[in-house]
């Protein structure tokens, strides 16, 4: 997310009070969740969330600050969480500065809206300023691919043995397809199910299109057609199939970073068809979307922590950058979408810009609307955990 200024530095205005407040209640909710799991002896997780977190977001903010940097735009401020002010330092024209709350970032911009000013944002063409306002979100799409492959190169482990068919429910894709229980799963849709994690994501990158699958069954191998559906009945999968391990141990596996790299770049793709595939199935009327806030994924980053290993932390920021990358292009009020698509309208309208104040307050709304929203999700955030409950449960 980011804050653009519309004038040279000036001293500090007060924010409006409801935003004033609004900002106030959030950091005293975010503290309290962060007490609660300090109390339930989660320092590690929240500080393990806290350093993930502020990595992917100095990754997005340094984009804008780069690509703002190239186009000669007077780069106010870089910030890193949002205040309160903890501590800022002047370098140069840019002044640097760590804030309280922890849960994002931001670079301010010399003029979005005032063109006068020759280093204002607003006074650069078009192509340029939608450089700057996507650079952010397009590095959190990019970044996974890194940390994807540095996960698939440090030893850890995977599940040894195929998918084996276990149970068949009548009447479902699966049984129309003619799978049986016994069945070993070898490749879906031409790519390798060399295990039961593999096989699943491999079902669910496939959803809603006629997808072929090669298993063996007995010593004959043969290929049947498959449509995982979008919203299957209640406690089947996409199938109607359920699958188990041939062989119910693991291995320690360490890829080259040739190898590894390529995976990356697929994983990194493939999660996002996963990302699209489930925001299709609630619109089909699959499984409902469960919102979680900051303090519940630091409650999740410590039960992937306390599992051991640096690998599957890596995997969990990859998850979360994409997610990063993909929430901020939403053409929303506030976001780095929303401001594109104004540019986008200019662009459509021949060079005439929407109104300033009227895209002031756009953007206004959609901050309290984006707060208030933030203080209700960690509002449950911290009930869940008084009560001891899991996000996964």
């Amino acid at each position: 997310m980011n804050q653009y200024a519309d004038h040279e530095p000036q001293p500090e205005q007060p924010k409006p009070s409801l935003m004033r407040t609004m900002s106030t209640v959030l950091t005293v909710l975010v503290s309290l969740a962060l007490a609660a799991m300090f109390a339930r002896s989660a320092l590690q997780s929240a500080l393990i969330f806290i350093v993930i977190l502020v990595s992917l977001v100095v990754a997005h903010e340094l984009a804008h600050f780069i690509t703002a940097k190239m186009f000669g735009v007077h780069v106010l401020e870089f910030g890193v969480g949002f205040p309160p002010r903890v501590w800022g330092k002047k370098f140069g024209e840019t002044e640097y500065t760590i804030n309280w709350l922890p849960l994002g970032g931001f670079v301010r911009l010399l003029g979005e809206e005032d063109p006068t000013h020759p280093r204002s944002l607003a006074s650069k063409p078009a192509w340029q300023r939608l450089i700057v306002m996507v650079a952010g979100s397009a590095i959190n799409l990019v970044l996974p691919v890194a940390l994807f492959a540095f996960a698939f190169t440090i030893p850890h482990e995977e599940m040894v043995g195929r998918a084996v068919v276990s149970t068949v429910a009548p009447e479902s894709p699966a049984a129309q397809a003619g799978l049986q229980v016994g069945d070993v799963i070898l490749a879906i849709g031409g790519r390798d199910a060399k295990n039961v994690l593999e096989a699943g994501r491999l079902i669910r990158i496939n959803m809603g299109g006629e997808t072929p699958m090669l298993i063996r069954r007995g010593s004959d191998d043969m290929t049947v057609r498959v449509t995982p559906r979008w919203a299957p009945p209640e406690g089947q999968g996409p199938t109607g199939i359920q699958i188990a391990p041939q062989v119910p141990f693991t291995e320690v596996v360490a890829l080259l970073p040739w190898e590894s790299l390529p995976l990356g770049l697929r994983t990194t793709a493939d999660t996002m068809v996963l990302a699209r595939n489930e925001i299709l199935g609630w619109a089909y009327g699959g499984s409902s979307p469960q919102v979680a806030g900051p303090v519940a994924i630091a409650q999740t980053t410590g039960e992937i922590a306390r599992q051991g290993g640096i690998s599957p932390l890596l995997e969990l920021a990859a998850l979360l950058s994409i997610n990063l990358g993909i929430v901020n292009l939403l053409p929303l009020p506030m976001l780095d979408g929303g401001r594109a698509l104004f540019v986008l309208i200019e662009v459509a309208r021949r060079g005439r810009r929407i109104a300033p104040e009227k895209e002031a307050m756009v953007h206004l709304v959609g901050f309290v609307l984006f707060l208030a929203l933030a203080i209700a999700v960690t509002f449950a955030d911290i009930s869940r955990i008084m009560s001891g409950e899991s996000l996964f449960r």
